[in-house]
């Protein structure tokens, strides 16, 4: 990883309130539902659309939440004034209702500089991905309260149900609505590989394991890789490729990512591309499109995203709001998928 080591910039204050918010506040029973889904199909990319109408379908989408823009899916990157064009046709289409956007292709994954999902978000903006190892705009999304991100803060958070064919992004779909409600007893596998540059996370690891006691099993593995394990429900670890991930077993809902340089290079990359966690198994997956250097901050904080993930929030929330600087960083996976929300308790008669 060709990159400076920065400061890790894991606030222990700032967790603790976090684990104390954990302990008094009732899990949340609002988080994003389809009718706040917007599904941005490419109508020239025939994956996109087939992907597209999957989703609807099996998510249950109405029509009205439906975008369809053109373009040329056959490059990496979008540049800025025609991602603009685009972007206001999509908002044009939807309902102010739509809180959060479902892409469904896999390129382009950039915007000049920005990733896609980051674009759709926060709007095409250089300082959210400001060139050289230096700190990018803050989210005002990151550790936020807030159950509908457009009607209190003006952003969509953004995720890429992204494959290379059609039946992976099957998969990928069925695995998050099977993961619905189920409240996996799953472990959260913290691993420290090793390497000094793309470690940075490990400072951390110990507040992660706190939030998740009580839930889901912890440990913090000391080691390149996971292998045969039987239980993955989160899987962090620094690398610029993770070995022997066939030989693992990830759960319906699982998250897993690796802090590197380019994993968010989702068809090109020369490290391990994001897509590879989806392919074996995993549901959610995060990385970066540009060169980040090494600031935590850049990269999902471990704590908060199984502290919002546990308390019932969805994939796209709880990965958003674990991003501080979430510019430079590209989500994939099935933004809908909640293992752990609580169903809706039925009211009996007296």
């Amino acid at each position: 990883m060709t990159m400076p080591r920065a400061r890790a910039c894991w606030i222990a204050t700032r967790v603790a309130l976090a684990l104390i918010a954990a302990l008094i506040v009732a899990p949340i029973s609002a988080a994003l539902t389809p009718a706040q889904l917007g599904v941005v199909i490419n109508s020239v990319d025939p994956l996109s659309a087939a992907v597209g109408r999957y989703y609807v379908q099996q998510r249950h989408i109405p029509q009205q939440n439906v975008a369809r823009i053109a373009f040329d899916f056959h490059r990496t990157t979008l540049p800025a004034a025609e991602f603009r064009a685009l972007k206001a046709q999509v908002d044009a289409q939807l309902p102010a209702s739509v809180q959060a956007y479902a892409l469904t292709w896999t390129q382009p994954y950039r915007v000049d500089c920005m990733s896609i999902t980051a674009a759709f978000a926060l709007g095409f903006d250089r300082a959210s991905c400001a060139a050289g190892c230096v700190p990018t705009r803050t989210s005002a999304y990151y550790d936020s309260r807030s159950g509908a991100p457009f009607s209190d803060l003006q952003l969509r958070p953004a995720m890429s149900v992204a494959a290379l064919t059609l039946e992976q992004a099957r998969q990928l779909i069925d695995r998050g609505v099977r993961s619905d409600g189920t409240a996996p007893a799953g472990t959260a596998y913290l691993v420290s590989s090793g390497d000094a540059d793309r470690d940075v996370r490990r400072e951390g690891y110990p507040h992660a394991a706190m939030v998740a006691a009580g839930r889901v099993r912890t440990q913090i593995v000391n080691a390149p890789a996971l292998r045969e394990r039987s239980d993955v429900m989160f899987y962090f670890i620094g690398a610029a490729r993770v070995q022997d991930l066939d030989t693992n077993h990830f759960l319906p809902g699982a998250v897993a990512d690796h802090l590197t340089s380019t994993g968010g290079k989702l068809t090109d990359s020369e490290q391990m591309s994001s897509l590879r966690w989806l392919e074996a198994g995993a549901t959610g997956s995060y990385g970066t499109v540009v060169e980040p250097c090494n600031f935590t901050a850049k990269f999902p904080n471990p704590a908060l995203l199984i502290l919002h993930y546990l308390a019932g929030e969805t994939l796209i929330e709880a990965y958003w709001k674990s991003v501080a600087m979430p510019g430079q960083g590209i989500f994939v996976g099935e933004p809908l998928a909640a293992p752990y929300r609580r169903a809706p308790r039925v009211a009996t008669g007296s």
